[in-house]
């Protein structure tokens, strides 16, 4: 019986951030697999739950995903949390890559089967001019893409002032729908950063048909709070990327406050959660819009779960015309997925379908790397 031997971490600094990947090595010498954290910026916190959780599956069969899921998730009084499940995401998707490899399968086919033969995406479009915006939307378009995901680009070395933002939005945003025209999906993200209130004078001072979706406007620990602002503004909204379990998902899915689950498999739990949140969403006619900034491995496992669920809308993807992660990806990752104009074919290779250079991991140094600190004029701090 095949057995784990070893659990691997490797975190390492790619391109501008950092990403924490881990191995799971078995007693087969040529089978093992790769899987990512999704806890961006604490990976040394990631790296020390799978320590603890490498002392207790090595010697396991890697065959048994579901019930080492559980194990892991089960395994301390304390459960669940997002450092915890970015730990069992990391491994879960470890353990789809082996088993794909030893059935000679593609993991979807570990999940039930392809349903369609590509992935569209959404670009993720950052921006800190109308010029900027409207130029870069414009190349997207000419690229083929359909749908578009706005972001303001927000350091940290100045005050965030939430009106000063919306009253340039309000300007701006119009222009670039006639721009654009009205074929295309276009989504703000304000990261959290803003309060009810603000949030309903945004969308009230738009005009109607201006934006398609909204992400993420405030913090999401209080489902009530987005309750209520559902019924205030007449914007579908995209929210889950930091839910770490089906069990965080859930009031958002059966009282419809989300009409976008933004899932992420690096975070949710790994495959095995992330499909069980796909057929909530799915009973709610929810469609998924997964969160995908983090690398290839992630990518990869997202297109997996994407190729094997029926309620999709899009994939998020920064690597387009007007964001690219560059060469110092590549080198990390000689085979990962290539995106095709706006969107990713779906693979036929064994597992993942992803390498990564453990060569070059190990040579590397781990460097810290922290999300901007926004803070407002009085100098307290909100969220980036």
């Amino acid at each position: 019986m095949i057995k784990i031997t070893d659990i691997k971490t490797y975190p390492v600094r790619v391109e501008n951030g950092n990403q924490l990947i881990i191995k799971v090595e078995t007693s087969e010498a040529d089978i093992y697999g790769w899987g990512a954290s999704g806890l961006s910026g604490r990976e040394l916190a990631v790296v020390g739950a799978v320590k603890h959780y490498a002392h207790f599956l090595i010697g396991k069969d890697p065959m048994q995903i579901g019930a080492l899921w559980q194990q892991m998730y089960r395994s301390q009084y304390f459960e669940g949390g997002r450092v915890l499940t970015a730990a069992i995401s990391a491994i879960d998707i470890a353990l789809h890559d082996i088993k794909g490899k030893l059935l000679q399968v593609p993991v979807y086919e570990l999940l039930g089967g392809k349903q369609r033969d590509y992935i569209e995406c959404f670009a993720s479009l950052k921006f800190e001019s109308k010029e900027e915006l409207i130029t870069k939307a414009r190349t997207l378009k000419s690229a083929g893409f359909s749908a578009i995901r706005l972001y303001e680009a927000s350091e940290g070395d100045a005050p965030y002032v939430a009106r000063e933002s919306m009253a340039n939005l309000v300007e701006w945003l119009p222009e670039l729908r006639k721009e654009m025209g009205n074929v295309m999906t276009i989504g703000m993200d304000y990261h959290h950063r803003l309060t009810v209130p603000e949030v309903v004078s945004f969308i009230n001072r738009l005009p109607a048909g201006t934006l398609d979706f909204l992400e993420e406007p405030i913090r999401d620990e209080n489902p009530q709070v987005y309750q209520e602002l559902r019924k205030m503004i007449n914007v579908p909204l995209a929210l889950g990327e930091e839910f770490a379990s089906k069990w965080q998902f859930w009031p958002y899915l059966k009282d419809n406050i989300t009409q976008y689950a933004r899932v992420d498999v690096c975070n949710v739990g790994g495959l095995t959660e992330a499909m069980k949140v796909a057929a909530m969403a799915e009973t709610n006619y929810i469609d998924l819009m997964p969160h995908n900034p983090l690398g290839p491995i992630c990518t990869a496992a997202t297109i997996h779960m994407l190729a094997a669920s029926p309620n999709v809308a899009w994939l998020e993807e920064i690597n387009t015309p007007v964001e690219w992660c560059g060469t110092n990806s590549e080198i990390y990752y000689p085979i990962q997925p290539k995106i095709d104009g706006a969107r990713y074919k779906i693979s036929n290779q064994p597992g993942l379908g992803v390498e990564f250079n453990e060569e070059l991991a190990l040579k590397s140094t781990f460097e810290f790397k922290e999300t901007p600190h926004l803070f407002k004029k009085d100098g307290s701090f909100t969220n980036w």
